[in-house]
């Protein structure tokens, strides 16, 4: 869990690879080296740790920036890894320029679709990339639970507010939109992706403070275990702050 930053991202990027990790394998062979496509990698977390585990990745950014956090993290991982990743700078939405139909066995769109208005023709793009039984995995800001964060935080006109919408204001203070369980649902059984299962992601954590340090390790670890657990529960999954969708593409 070193190098991942706040709690906050410890936690999301934490959950997120362990229920991916349920996902690969539950659905592949012991061994098997995937086929992995990161859109809107980030610093490179996710994609990182696949590598690690001996799969080769390909991680498409548009942000320069964080393309270059990503790079200079790869520069630092051993060589048998660094042959395993390729990053490319790209918008996620033109993975048909860049890739063939059926290339990858896992795509990953984790924090992007917030940022874009129109979802679905980037959801049917991303589908296009899987090879027949790939996992689509969408990370999502969680439209049902807009209320939430700022009930939590005694901001009642900003609670009554988000009732009524799917756009807020993120923490950096961009403006962003969320998404809708079943909305999405709907979105991946009509691009031949339909929704295997689902997470929540920071039902406990996510009022948090951006630079809120990381408690001694035993005390991360029941967070740890107590997030996951809620994450894989109703009700308390349906109110996290993310959601984790996993589809499976047919044929």
């Amino acid at each position: 869990m070193t190098g991942l930053g706040g709690l906050r991202n410890v936690v999301r990027q934490e959950l997120v690879a362990r229920q991916l990790d349920e996902q690969i394998v539950g659905r592949y062979p012991v061994g098997q080296r995937l086929r992995v496509l990161d859109v809107g990698l980030g610093q490179g977390t996710q994609a990182l740790r696949l590598a690690r585990a001996g799969h080769k990745v390909t991680g498409i950014e548009s942000d320069s920036r964080m393309l270059a956090t990503a790079r200079e993290a790869l520069a630092a991982e051993p060589e048998g890894i660094r042959a395993r990743v390729r990053l490319v700078e790209g918008d996620g939405r033109d993975t048909g320029v860049h890739f063939l139909p059926g290339s990858f066995d896992v795509v990953l769109c984790h924090g992007v679709l917030m940022y874009v208005d129109e979802p679905d023709a980037l959801l049917a793009g991303l589908a296009r990339m899987l090879a027949p039984g790939g996992l689509l995995s969408l990370l999502v800001r969680n439209a049902d639970a807009l209320a939430m964060r700022p009930g939590l935080a005694g901001d009642w006109s900003g609670a009554i507010t988000a009732f009524d919408t799917d756009t807020y204001t993120n923490r950096i203070g961009l403006e962003a939109r969320a998404d809708r369980l079943e909305t999405l649902a709907s979105t991946l059984a009509g691009i031949g992706a339909p929704l295997s299962t689902w997470y929540g992601v920071r039902v406990f954590t996510d009022t948090a403070a951006n630079d809120a340090e990381l408690p001694p390790e035993p005390e991360l670890l029941a967070l740890l275990a107590a997030e996951e657990r809620a994450g894989r529960t109703d009700p308390y999954r349906s109110v996290a702050a993310l959601t984790h969708l996993c589809g499976v593409r047919g044929g």
